[in-house]
């Protein structure tokens, strides 16, 4: 319970009206500001002499100049959608990219191609899409541009292309910080009040996505227990005349719970676990975007310290700590502009989620 109600922390503090939370995206771009539109349905399944896997139809329309055409419509894999998110992270390194449904599915919850694990990996793959072109940088990617347009043999032909050079540039900074120990020295507070944040974020995070899957494992149990005991109820009746019509009105009563009961689970697997869940999926991505942030300030301290090292190569070493210094002032600001969009999507999403699930709870106990 504690840990339920310690959720506000993360809630915005102004009231928000009932009328409002039919948006959930209140704070990406509204319709009238949208120039792209993107859709991702009708998955079917490819089965070959090595593999078996799903292709995903993308339809997107768009009004925007340099796209050659209004309409697009391609099928896309899930391995060309994590392509599409390591060009993003390449590109971008201290931009929050939206998270991806992982490849493997968690044992015991739901079968790999089945209808429902399909559906789930389409709804999810069609909010990635859509959380990039509502993106104010990361829509205007080219890499992205080419994922939505391209046919598949042109993107194949695409991803066989060497590195870009800011993936180049991206593997240099790990390199260079991964000989870096300890922590960064000139790292700004509000950095480090980002990291403590994230920390004690994501273990809320997790601990609601355990709390929330533990809950449905149990209503399901209920729900399976109690669809045996209407029938049993009605065969009872029939050998009982004088109570058969309290019988059949107790059977009748166990149908109707049922029924409620499928619909809250509904309600829990549709809203609460998938939004959860993709916040499990950010709290690691955060994780990911800080550390990055940190190995580029690291390069720079590196390259500060070999200066004071080596004197005779003073203007060589202020040169390029120049160029590094005006990186670290691109990825600082980048990522400050983006933990703020972040920051207030996520407020939104857990208020409107954790009142969308009240007002289902509310529902069920009247019904």
């Amino acid at each position: 319970d504690t840990s339920l109600t310690e959720v506000n922390s993360f809630s915005p503090s102004v009231p928000i009206s009932p009328s409002s939370l039919k948006n959930q995206y209140k704070f990406e771009d509204g319709p009238e500001l949208r120039d792209l539109f993107i859709t991702v349905d009708d998955p079917e399944s490819h089965i070959t002499a090595i593999e078996t896997f799903i292709t995903y139809r993308v339809v997107t329309k768009t009004t925007r100049g340099e796209f050659d055409s209004s309409e697009y419509e391609v099928r896309r894999r899930y391995q060309d959608f994590l392509w599409l998110k390591r060009k993003l992270e390449e590109a971008h390194p201290t931009l929050i990219i939206p998270p991806l449904p992982e490849k493997f599915v968690m044992k015991g919850m739901v079968e790999r191609f089945s209808e429902e694990f399909i559906e789930t990996r389409r709804k999810a793959l069609h909010k990635f899409l859509n959380r990039i072109a509502n993106h104010p940088t990361l829509t205007f990617n080219e890499d992205f541009k080419i994922f939505l347009t391209a046919q598949a043999w042109e993107l194949s032909s695409h991803k066989k292309q060497g590195p870009s050079l800011l993936s180049r540039m991206g593997q240099t900074v790990r390199a260079v910080a991964s000989s870096v120990r300890g922590a960064v020295k000139n790292r700004p507070e509000m950095f480090t009040e980002m990291n403590n944040y994230m920390e004690t974020f994501s273990q809320k995070i997790n601990l609601l996505d355990k709390i929330a899957h533990r809950i449905y494992r149990e209503e399901r149990d209920y729900f399976n227990e109690m669809k045996e005991f209407g029938p049993i109820h009605t065969l009872w009746s029939a050998s009982e005349e004088d109570i058969a019509d309290s019988l059949k009105g107790i059977a009748g009563c166990i149908d109707r719970c049922c029924r409620a009961t499928e619909r809250r689970m509904a309600g829990l697997s549709e809203h609460l676990l998938p939004i959860l869940h993709e916040y499990v999926l950010y709290s690691e991505i955060l994780m990911g975007v800080l550390k990055r942030r940190d190995q580029i300030q690291g390069e720079l301290d590196s390259r500060v310290d070999a200066l004071a090292n080596k004197k005779a190569e003073k203007d060589l070493f202020s040169e390029e700590i120049g160029k590094l210094e005006d990186k670290v002032e691109h990825a600082n600001n980048a990522l400050k502009e983006d933990w703020d969009r972040w920051k207030q999507n996520m407020q939104w999403d857990m208020r409107s989620t954790f009142t969308n699930v009240a007002e289902n709870n509310l529902r069920y106990y009247e019904e």
